[in-house]
């Protein structure tokens, strides 16, 4: 079996495109100035150049968004109090719906906005800007539209002795007038929430942490869940009529299962965490999938404890509830791998394509056993039917494969 080999190469390709993701995008040279520091903010493809001038405590910033439509906008913010949407001072950037030509205009996000009571209203910042501006990556002949890269230019003098700061950014899809709409609520842009220290550059340990949680999780749950409990459930299918083998195959399947398990709730456990990491970020079916397969995990496990005698009467129904809750669990493990590759954007990664080939050639064994197995039923059939018509005589010794067909 090849899935060895392929595994470790999957978890490279996987942990390394994630790094490569938040590693772009980052620079401090701009047509206006060059920064001293930048950071790559964690959604959107977005980043942060900026300088601090310790004396005066003055933050020389500029943010790099996208437009996700020709006529949509983009923002960014700081939050003086707390890092959340509500309460965040913004600058934001669009196209003026008069003249065609980039505009940027102060809001302050006040509780109306998230509930959309009423148009978002431009009005004066109550923090100390000392400037501000909004240019198109490409200068003044460039034009507003999809993937457009927006440039946000903001001085401001901070409170002296408080570094640390709370950024806030976003984009939406349209402007009613000079009033942006709401932006989209994928898990992405409700995460668009960073905090960091702009006089050591260190980012809040709390994302840093988030980012590595994401990694662990999204690896273990992919080799447990999506790889090992399958495998678990092909040898149960499989080995078990192999008679050299005798019971040492259910000590293979339970093996396997209790390590898938153990691992999975690790992950499992993880995603709990980095949900709690993660206030008012709800990743909606992939949540729902993840405590669907952990507790039809856990009652697989806990089923081995009632396991009944095979000569007991009511072990045929104990074998239809394992295999009913068995195969749900694994067909959920699998589905919830693939939806969580689109909850963090890898839907077209390589990781997401070693993980395919994991899965196609596991699939591949499969089909190749179960035609083998078909094979030799429908052959034993027709030799048992010869004899009973006294066509052949005598009885010969099971070839080590039994009908897989109870």
């Amino acid at each position: 079996m090849i899935l060895p080999f392929i595994l470790p190469f999957f978890f490279f390709l996987f942990s390394s495109h994630l790094d490569t993701v938040v590693s772009t995008h980052c620079t401090t040279v701009t047509a206006i100035k060059t920064f001293q520091k930048c950071i790559t903010l964690p959604t959107q493809q977005a980043s942060i150049a900026w300088t601090f001038h310790p004396h005066n405590a003055t933050l020389d910033l500029c943010f790099f968004g996208t437009f996700i439509s020709p006529s949509g906008w983009v923002g960014w913010g700081i939050n003086p109090a707390s890092p959340e949407m509500t309460g965040t001072r913004a600058l934001v950037a669009f196209p003026d719906p008069n003249s065609g030509q980039l505009v940027l205009l102060p809001y302050i996000l006040d509780p109306t906005v998230k509930l959309q009571k009423s148009p978002l209203l431009s009005r004066p910042l109550d923090i100390h800007l000392i400037s501000s501006s909004a240019t198109l990556y490409g200068g003044k002949m460039a034009t507003i539209h999809n993937g457009a890269t927006v440039q946000i230019y903001a001085t401001l003098k901070l409170i002296p002795n408080k570094t640390r700061i709370h950024h806030v950014w976003n984009r939406g899809l349209y402007v009613q007038g000079y009033s942006p709409t709401i932006h989209p609520t994928t898990s992405n842009d409700l995460s668009s929430i960073t905090t960091f220290d702009v006089l050591s550059g260190s980012a809040a340990a709390q994302h840093s942490n988030a980012r590595s949680l994401k990694i662990v999780h999204g690896i273990l749950n992919a080799f447990s869940w999506g790889i090992l409990l399958p495998i678990g459930a092909v040898t149960a299918r499989y080995l078990r009529h192999v008679q050299s083998l005798g019971p040492t195959w259910f000590y293979i399947h339970s093996g396997i299962q209790l390590s898938a398990f153990f691992l999975g709730t690790v992950g499992f456990a993880i995603g709990i965490r980095l949900g709690e990491l993660s206030p008012g970020v709800v990743y909606g079916l992939h949540r729902k999938l993840g405590f669907a397969a952990f507790c039809l995990g856990a009652l697989q496990t806990l089923a081995l404890l009632f396991r009944p005698k095979t000569t007991n009467k009511f072990r045929k129904y104990w074998k239809s509830y394992h295999h009913f809750v068995g195969y749900s669990c694994v067909v959920l493990g699998v589905v919830n791998v693939f939806q969580g590759f689109e909850v963090i954007g890898e839907g077209r990664s390589l990781a997401k394509l070693g993980y395919c080939l994991c899965l196609s050639t596991l699939i591949g064994i499969c089909i190749a056993m179960e035609v083998n197995s078909w094979v030799i039923f429908c052959r034993k059939s027709k030799e048992e039917k010869l004899r009973r018509e006294g066509l052949i005589g005598g009885s010969e010794k099971g070839s080590g494969i039994h009908s897989i067909v109870e």
